[in-house]
């Protein structure tokens, strides 16, 4: 009786032990299965032909400044900051009394040499006037002609007009004040088309020509396709780039000066790229390292054709990745 009763503890502490034993067993066994149904993804390698992302500004060609071509004080104001005008359309008139009258007298004079002329022409035919006579008259006649054309230009420099279709952009003219000839007035700039400069490496300037493709994205968000137009034969020596001039498609909302991206020609690389389902809508990944799980902040690239993401940074080829909660 003592024997049984010394042994029977050992009995009951052994059969807890073995419940232990088996749990144990079935914790790692379970764990091994959640590790095999977390890891989903591995980051792997893609190649990808990226285009060329180049900073730049929109620009226009016609885009000047109008000056004072004459002396006089600002009678009239026709626009102001930001209208939109047409060529020839009239930004300002000068005060023109003195002009005019000398306009009308200069318009006098002409009408009497060119009667003088007529009646010196009509007596040589008679033979009733001398030679020198009528070639003064021709004389005369030919000053009062160039007298009239000079009234006449300084007449129409009292008119300041737009010189080609745009808005005004600047302007530095006030009523009633005096100007005189060089004077800034107004800055008047085309809306379009719009165009945009690029200096692209000489390596990867290959297949890019007249007539390329490309995107020009700006800063809010918009953004146009464009054309290359015009393109530098040389490679600058300096920089080793090559200059190439684009479009951008009509109806483009942008305006001009504004600092722009601009996606031209493509070069082959290798990134890494992972399932976009890998990612979270944080931008966080889950990293599997050392038995567990790991929060994990990248960068996207772009958006691969297979429905895969670049990873720009963050992920190393081959890492495994966790679908995310």
């Amino acid at each position: 009786m003592k024997t049984v009763q010394s042994r029977a503890p050992y009995l009951l502490l052994a059969l807890p032990m073995l419940a232990l034993s088996g749990c144990g067993s079935s914790a790692e066994s379970a764990a091994g299965q959640q590790t095999a149904q977390q890891v989903l993804y591995t980051a792997d390698t893609a190649t990808v032909a990226v285009p060329l992302s180049l900073p730049a500004q929109l620009y226009v060609e016609h885009d000047t400044w109008v000056y004072a071509r004459t002396t006089g004080v600002v009678e009239s104001l026709y626009v102001d900051l930001g209208s939109e005008v047409r060529a020839g359309d009239l930004l300002a008139q000068l005060e023109k009394a003195d002009q005019l009258i000398a306009a009308q007298q200069a318009e006098v004079a002409y009408e009497n040499a060119r009667r003088e002329l007529e009646r010196q022409r009509s007596l040589a035919q008679s033979r009733l006037v001398a030679v020198a006579d009528s070639e003064r008259a021709e004389l005369e006649f030919r000053r009062a002609e160039l007298g009239r054309q000079q009234a006449r230009r300084n007449l129409e420099l009292t008119r300041v007009t737009a010189p080609f279709a745009g808005a005004v952009s600047a302007k530095t003219i006030r009523p009633a004040r005096l100007v005189a000839p060089g004077d800034s007035l107004f800055r008047v700039t085309a809306l379009a088309p719009l165009r945009v400069a690029v200096h692209v490496p000489e390596g990867a300037a290959r297949g890019i020509g007249v007539g390329s493709s490309a995107y020009a994205a700006g800063l809010d968000g918009a953004g146009a396709r464009a054309t290359v137009i015009r393109a530098s034969p040389n490679v600058d020596a300096a920089s080793g780039t090559r200059e190439f001039i684009l479009e951008l498609a009509p109806g483009a909302r942008m305006r001009p000066g504004a600092s722009v991206t601009v996606s031209l020609g493509g070069e082959r690389r290798q990134v890494i790229a992972i399932p976009a389902a890998a990612v979270a809508d944080s931008g966080y990944v889950l990293v599997w390292e050392d038995g567990r799980t790991a929060l994990r902040a990248v960068t996207l690239g772009a958006r691969l054709r297979d429905g895969r993401i670049e990873v720009v940074s963050g992920l190393a080829r081959g890492e495994r990745l966790a679908q995310p909660r």
